[in-house]
């Protein structure tokens, strides 16, 4: 086998080691999403049965107050836990 050849045979041993890490990768990131679809599946699920419609509940004016007031008692709660951890 001259020189030639077998840098072509490395090359292609090295180009089908990167195509087996790429169907490993892609196979990670396809679960990923699959476990993602299953997680909104289960929570659409559950606002489809009790007929629950967030876009019409987001629109209403008490929807922003109670944002409002979570984003509040959240920053309180970080705040808080701040004060205990020792630095």
């Amino acid at each position: 086998m001259n020189a030639e050849e077998q840098s072509s045979q490395e090359e292609i041993r090295r180009l089908r080691a990167r195509i087996k890490q790429l169907e490993a990768q892609v196979a990670d990131v396809e679960a990923w999403a699959n476990q993602a679809v299953a997680e909104a599946q289960v929570k659409t699920y559950w606002l489809d049965r009790w007929h629950l419609d967030l876009n019409a509940l987001m629109r209403r004016r008490s929807a922003d107050r109670l944002r409002a007031a979570l984003r509040g008692m959240r920053s309180v709660y970080r705040a808080a836990r701040g004060l205990r951890r020792p630095s």
